[in-house]
């Protein structure tokens, strides 16, 4: 039985992942973490009530696996927190930046414990991102549009951001190839610039959960490879497969498609 902790449990993707360990016969639900309910109930099936303080929560009860979905600004901190403790972080955060990633893959390193990063855990987004690298390798534009609820607070999207360094590993340097030079009239409407000068563009509206478009373009042709997530439960296969794989492995993951 794998001991396994959330962080953020309160929040819409932390209830999910709270249900969804709950309703698993190979994991325990042990502790809940979320700064704005202390104290709550998370799952009729459990006893675990929700305390504040991360680092109270690891050695009160010491979980295999803490899972997190918290906020951009948290994260970082967080993963700290679990490896500094002898707990494997599985993050489903995003906004943390290239620097932060590696130096969490040298703590992981250091202290021998597995860590899985996961800006996606649906898999149809995962298929998504690798089609769209087999595809960098015979188009010379790309552009990624990704949609999301006007609730994130991070942009671009962690997806969005692995999606691009992912067709930058074909081996371009630009997928703006031919372009004429442009003047933007409104600062931004072009997008963010990304690995390889891929645009993103990041739309932020209610009704959506989370979307992501592929466009690439060549002469007389258009292809686009999108992905839609309807409803937050398509991401719990990948989380419950991400808790199983890191409290066996001592690895440092970053993308579920490592392990898929």
């Amino acid at each position: 039985m794998i001991r396994v902790g959330v962080v953020g449990a309160m929040g819409k993707m932390g209830q999910e992942v709270v249900k969804a360990v709950c309703d698993d016969k190979d994991l325990e639900l042990v502790c809940a973490v979320d700064v704005n309910e202390i104290d709550s109930e998370v799952c009729p099936k459990s006893e675990v009530r929700v305390m504040g303080d991360l680092k109270s929560a690891i050695l009160a009860h010491r979980p295999d696996v803490m899972v997190d979905f918290t906020q951009p600004k948290n994260v970082y901190e967080n993963a700290i927190i679990c490896l500094e403790n002898g707990v494997r972080p599985v993050i489903g955060t995003t906004g943390l930046s290239d620097a932060q990633i590696e130096e969490l893959n040298a703590l992981s390193q250091a202290k021998g414990l597995g860590c899985l990063i996961a800006p996606n855990f649906s898999t149809g987004a995962i298929l998504m991102m690798m089609f769209a690298k087999q595809a960098a390798k015979y188009f010379d534009n790309a552009e990624i549009i990704e949609l999301h609820h006007n609730q994130k607070k991070d942009a671009p999207s962690g997806t969005a951001i692995k999606t691009a360094l992912m067709m930058s590993e074909s081996g371009k340097m630009t997928f703006e190839s031919g372009n004429c030079p442009e003047t933007e009239t409104i600062q931004g409407s072009r997008g963010g610039k990304s690995y390889s000068d891929i645009h993103i563009h990041s739309v932020r509206m209610p009704g959506y959960i989370a979307s992501q478009e592929v466009i690439f373009g060549a002469s007389g042709q258009i292809m686009t490879i999108r992905h839609d997530s309807m409803d937050r439960q398509c991401y719990m296969a990948g989380v419950k497969l991400a808790i199983k794989y890191i409290a066996e492995h001592n690895d440092f993951i970053y993308g579920l498609e490592k392990i898929m």
